[in-house]
């Protein structure tokens, strides 16, 4: 029977990117390291990565978001 995978090391914390607030969330599944970043309120995704250590995926993630809501116009 094959070896149930589940996430491990899952790390959730809030921050800033480009001005606007944000949540990542860093796990293991395996050997390989996923980043999803959302935008707290409502949730919806921003960017995902994936990578063969939690700071390679973080990174990514992190560097397509900044790109993503910095594009992004505010509303007065």
């Amino acid at each position: 029977m094959a070896e149930a995978l589940r996430s491990e090391d899952y790390l959730r914390r809030t921050d800033s990117v480009a001005g606007w607030p944000v949540r990542i969330v860093t796990y293991r599944i395996g050997n390989r390291h996923y980043c999803h970043i959302d935008n707290v309120s409502p949730g919806a995704t921003i960017s995902r990565a994936e990578g063969t250590s939690c700071r390679e995926a973080e990174e990514a993630a992190l560097s397509k978001a900044a790109e993503r809501l910095e594009k992004t116009r505010r509303r007065s």
